[in-house]
């Protein structure tokens, strides 16, 4: 249950300090502790993430911290994550492992095929289909963490 929690919290605070830390750095006279936030959020995106402009959303003219891939996973996560403690719903775990896995993979299969794509043709696919590939992979991961605790 702990796993759960801290899941829920952790998925639903970086999906929301994604935008927030645009937001943030857009500001040309925002106090040092919004300046500071930003820098934390765009620091951690840059270990998870290339962080390409191009490859990102864009908000408040500032890119976001991380691609939209990224931000199409984190925010399947945090949406899976929170409609499974609102709903106090919880996965069968009695399926076992080999079903976590099938359901993972499948859930891959989008990111899957637009990297595909991307890598065969050297073309970029639009950065909402991008993000929203990433979509089912965030929410089966959370689905998956459910499943266990």
């Amino acid at each position: 249950m702990l796993l759960r929690r801290t899941f829920l919290a952790g998925s639903t605070i970086w999906a929301a300090a994604i935008p927030l830390a645009a937001f943030a750095a857009s500001r040309p006279a925002a106090a040092t502790a919004a300046y500071g936030f930003a820098l934390t959020i765009y620091a951690i995106g840059h270990v998870v993430c290339h962080q390409l402009p191009a490859r990102s959303f864009h908000v408040w003219a500032a890119s976001l911290p991380v691609c939209a891939r990224c931000t199409g996973i984190y925010a399947g996560a945090a949406a899976t994550a929170v409609a499974m403690s609102v709903r106090r719903w919880r996965p069968d775990a009695t399926r076992g492992p080999s079903y976590a896995r099938a359901v993972l993979l499948l859930a891959l299969a989008p990111t899957a095929a637009t990297l595909v794509f991307e890598w065969t043709t050297g073309t970029m696919p639009a950065n909402w289909i991008r993000a929203l590939a990433g979509l089912p992979l965030g929410a089966a991961v959370a689905w998956a963490i459910g499943m266990v605790n």
